[in-house]
């Protein structure tokens, strides 16, 4: 879905604010800044889908958003269980925000499991949504309730509403020709209406989004549309929802253009299709699947009619040889991987810098190590990234900050790839690839012309006056030797994984030639034009905060609260983490402080120690989600004062 916005502003983060009128009816309608809701269930119960077409609804009403899903890794975890909950939590605001939310202003409870696995999460006077029907003896015992949490006075701090969704859901079906458990698979829709009911979010698309997903069963989606109906009927007609909400659409929130709700790994692949099409070259994709970076793959195979071919390979190092084969043909060549099958593609990213041939490495990052945490966020590959391969074998990394944002740092990593003829690391992570938020469709004018020139013949003349092709015989200025298309006459030359002799190609075991190739290679990395790091200091801070990957929007949302209550801190956020912008070592000097907030140990202020002699502070969590904009506020706060 696309909304068209046609003024620009900036707003900062803003706390919840109301306004009481009557709108027609008997009951209330209360204005709001913004509102987060938080969809739980079993992970069967469909809480993804109800937060996606929530989800598409608010960016279509024109709001700003960004969303956080939350899910278990097993396919079908165990029902009613704390492990098997899966949750989407969405922010949605008149304005600009930057994070899905610290705490739900709404909470959704499709059982006593996501009651007691997301309850600790709500501050006092949240509304509560739950579906009595599962709130069996069973069930609670099930999670450790030994009283039923709705009779015991333990919410009585929340504004409870109790709802028989699957009650009423059968009850609105029963004229179809349905059995209970079909119809019992229509309560999420049921919910979502009653939702968009209390927050006056359009069902239009909603509707139309049904009727597609099950067009070739039409009563189905007549099932499941009249559930999602008398969802929102439910909210208008009962007496237990006295009030409903309106957030206006963040029409100053955004440059004007035409804007999309889009998803990280979304993005990305869109940004892999636009960098194939500004090099005129084909795309090809190598790929095995893993989470969370399997979208990448799903998505490129819909795109043969760009020039998109996606090979899904038997296992992690035939993706990437079949990627690098590709790039040695003339591809633009991708492969998609997490942190366990980048340790699997090690070897083939050494020969693809040994051959200097361009190859995007896309890391989607999880949870570690091993098989870890499929499912959960973490950014904790950044070393591997930098270091993971035998010998010296440098390597670009470039990072996306948010969801819409991976489709520029693809745009990115193929320009530093095609131009310096190098595999680059592109470093997304779980939380980017599923969060979503508003893009702005650019202009074809805007993107980079990203046209290479493949060799053509003879680069060299011998001393005899004889004119050959050197395949590594290198541009003077980014140090990228000639990139030549199999099958072109004259131009036929040596590739493998032993070392080369500079300028011919040939295998050489010279000391003095390896010397010369290691740090040449290294030259051609380090001299990589990226551009200077930006710092957001409006009051000559003291204290800087560093960050980079997916801890922007935390990071900045952060630094709002505390330069609203009065602090003084510096921001900026690298992109290019090999090599870093060149003037990163002036900007760290200019302050008494440097604290670096990461999703890992400390990884990139490793980085920072070594190479600038800066004592910089790590503020470091590994819990498998985001940081809390409150919690990294407090943090920071703590850091300027002590």
């Amino acid at each position: 879905m696309t909304s068209q916005v046609s003024s620009p502003a900036e707003q900062a983060d803003g706390p919840v604010v109301g306004e009481q009128r009557k709108a027609g009816g008997a009951k209330g309608v209360r204005r709001l800044d913004r509102v987060i809701i938080r969809f739980a269930g079993d992970s069967g119960d469909g809480m993804q889908l109800t937060g996606d077409r929530f989800t598409s609804e608010t960016a279509s009403f024109g709001n700003d958003l960004s969303t956080l899903p939350n899910f278990p890794a097993e396919i079908r975890a165990p029902a009613g269980t704390l492990p098997g909950v899966s949750s989407f939590q969405l922010h949605f605001a008149d304005h600009d925000i930057l994070t899905p939310g610290d705490a739900p202003n709404v909470l959704v409870a499709m059982n006593p499991a996501a009651l007691k696995a997301n309850i600790g999460d709500l501050p006092r006077g949240a509304e509560v949504i739950v579906n009595t029907d599962e709130f069996t003896k069973r069930a609670m015992q099930k999670v450790g309730y030994g009283t039923s949490p709705l009779e015991d006075g333990s919410l009585d701090g929340y504004h409870l509403h109790p709802v028989p969704l699957t009650t009423l859901t059968v009850e609105a079906l029963k004229e179809f020709d349905l059995s209970r458990k079909e119809a019992e698979r229509s309560k999420n829709m049921f919910a979502l209406g009653l939702l968009s009911w209390m927050y006056h979010r359009p069902t239009e698309g909603t509707e139309r989004f049904l009727k597609s997903k099950f067009a070739k069963k039409p009563d189905i989606a007549a099932a499941n549309i009249a559930a999602f109906r008398a969802g929102w009927n439910f909210g208008e007609t009962t007496e237990d929802f006295a009030v409903s909400y309106e957030v206006a659409p963040a029409a100053t929130a955004f440059p004007p253009g035409v804007y999309r709700n889009i998803s990280g790994n979304l993005a990305l692949s869109y940004g892999l299709v636009a960098a194939s099409r500004q090099a005129d070259l084909p795309l090809y994709l190598g790929s095995y699947p893993i989470t969370p970076a399997s979208d990448i793959l799903h998505e490129l195979s819909k795109h043969k009619n760009f020039g998109v071919r996606t090979f899904q390979a038997e296992d992690e190092i035939a993706g990437i040889g079949a990627a690098l084969g590709a790039a040695f043909g003339g591809s633009l060549a991708v492969t998609t991987t997490s942190g366990p099958g980048v340790a699997l593609k090690s070897e083939t990213i050494g020969l693809a810098v040994s051959l200097e041939l361009p190859l995007l490495v896309v890391d989607i990052q999880r949870g570690g190590p091993s098989t870890g945490l499929p499912t959960k966020t973490e950014q904790a590959d950044l070393l591997q990234a930098m270091y993971g391969r035998n010998g010296e074998a440098p390597v670009p990394i470039v990072a996306p900050r948010t969801p819409a944002d991976c489709f520029d740092a693809a745009l990115e990593a193929a320009r530093i790839a095609l131009t310096y003829r190098t595999p680059v690391f592109l470093l997304s992570d779980g939380y980017l690839a599923n969060g979503s938020e508003p893009w702005r469709i650019p202009d074809l004018d805007e993107l980079p012309d990203l046209r290479v020139q493949f060799a053509q013949g003879p680069n060299h003349t011998l001393e005899d006056g004889s004119e050959v092709f050197w395949p590594y015989k290198r541009d003077p200025q980014t140090l990228a030797r000639p990139w030549a298309i199999p099958g072109t006459p004259g131009l036929e030359h040596r590739i493998g994984g032993i070392e080369k002799e500079d300028g011919t190609g040939n295998i050489s075991y010279s000391p003095a030639n390896h010397d010369f190739m290691v740090r040449t290679r290294q030259a051609k990395i380090d001299g990589i034009d990226v551009p200077d790091l930006v710092v957001d200091d409006p009051h000559e801070a003291r204290t800087l905060v560093l960050g980079w990957g997916s801890t922007y929007g935390p990071i900045t949302a952060a630094v709002r609260r505390l330069r609203r209550a009065g602090e003084s801190v510096a921001q900026a956020h690298l992109r290019h983490l090999n090599p870093f912008p060149k003037n990163l070592g002036a900007v760290l000097g200019r302050y008494d402080k440097v604290v670096i907030p990461e999703m890992n140990l400390g990884q990139l202020a490793t980085l920072i120690r070594a190479k600038y002699l800066v004592d910089a502070q790590s503020y470091n969590q590994v819990n498998g989600m985001p940081f809390k904009a409150e919690q990294l506020a407090a943090a920071l706060k703590e850091a300027i004062d002590g």
